[in-house]
């Protein structure tokens, strides 16, 4: 059994993120879990600073005082498995762009999201033959109409509808949701956590997880962090990470603090420890609200 934190090296983790991270830890050391510690730089192989920005990843959560089991894991060294995987799939070879889809589809979900019409599957090989001298295809999972159920620690049973999505990009790299559910599997994660934008894409890969002969996982989508505006932390919302607090006077332990108390594990300017709070952590108690950076 294994929970995980799998961050991308895009940029310095932020103090949603590392909210997120205090909440996968508390859970998964909680329960007796493994927690596993994944790089998915899958977007990143071509960017020359990915390995620098992971090291600052790994060292900001350390400072923080949260621990990992095992060797970290990196997507990037993981191709062949996600190769394989798509092997034991029922897929088809769509040509679709973004507007084509976006024009075609029904309206989006809440997170942008628009479900897959099926316009390739529908194509005679002769106009797939014609279509690739036009672009390369991506790789997308045949999956018939399904309907699938998770559950979520705090959102209860979410279901949804699983379109055609997509497992290879049309540049020949996996996609998010084949690979974290090729990794979960191979890693024995039974035990999600991550930020609640990503639950809408639970049933598409608890399905997947199925159909590649592994258990589906518990789930549990932390509320996000957002500025005083109601949208998702980012960079320009100011010293938002632990570089930036840092050079601003603000300790990690002090960083600590303020995620305890966003979770109503400490109280304002009380020193604690990740191991103390891994005493007082209730998932039940857990605030169900969008914790606003101030």
């Amino acid at each position: 059994m294994a929970g995980r934190f799998a961050p991308s090296p895009t940029s310095d983790l932020h103090l949603g993120n590392l909210r997120t991270a205090l909440v996968a830890w508390l859970l998964a050391r909680g329960s007796g879990r493994r927690f596993l510690l994944r790089i998915e730089d899958l977007d990143t192989q071509r960017v020359a600073a990915a390995p620098e920005v992971a090291a600052r990843q790994l060292a900001d959560l350390a400072a923080i005082g949260l621990d990992f089991d095992g060797e970290v894991a990196w997507q990037s060294r993981r191709l062949p498995g996600y190769a394989e995987a798509v092997t034991r799939l029922d897929t088809y070879e769509c040509f679709c762009t973004r507007r084509e889809i976006a024009e075609a589809a029904s309206a989006p979900h809440d997170d942008g999201y628009r479900p897959y019409p099926g316009t390739c599957l529908r194509l005679s090989e002769a106009e797939r033959t014609r279509r690739r001298r036009e672009r390369p295809p991506a790789t997308r999972v045949r999956a018939a109409g399904a309907v699938q159920t998770v559950t979520d620690l705090w959102a209860g049973e979410v279901t949804g509808a699983v379109d055609d999505f997509v497992v290879v990009r049309n540049d020949g790299v996996p996609a998010y949701n084949l690979a974290v559910v090729v990794d979960d599997i191979a890693q024995g994660v039974d035990q999600v956590v991550r930020g609640d934008d990503l639950l809408s894409s639970s049933p598409r890969q608890a399905w997947l997880t199925r159909r590649l002969g592994g258990a589906v996982p518990r789930y549990a989508h932390v509320p996000l962090a957002v500025n005083v505006h109601g949208r998702r932390l980012a960079k320009r919302d100011g010293a938002v990470t632990l570089a930036e607090l840092t050079r601003a006077g603000v300790t990690p332990a002090q960083v600590l603090n303020r995620l305890a108390h966003s979770l109503d594990l400490a109280g304002p300017d009380e020193p604690v420890t990740a191991r103390q709070l891994l005493e007082r952590f209730d998932p039940a108690e857990l605030p169900r609200e969008p914790w606003v950076v101030r």
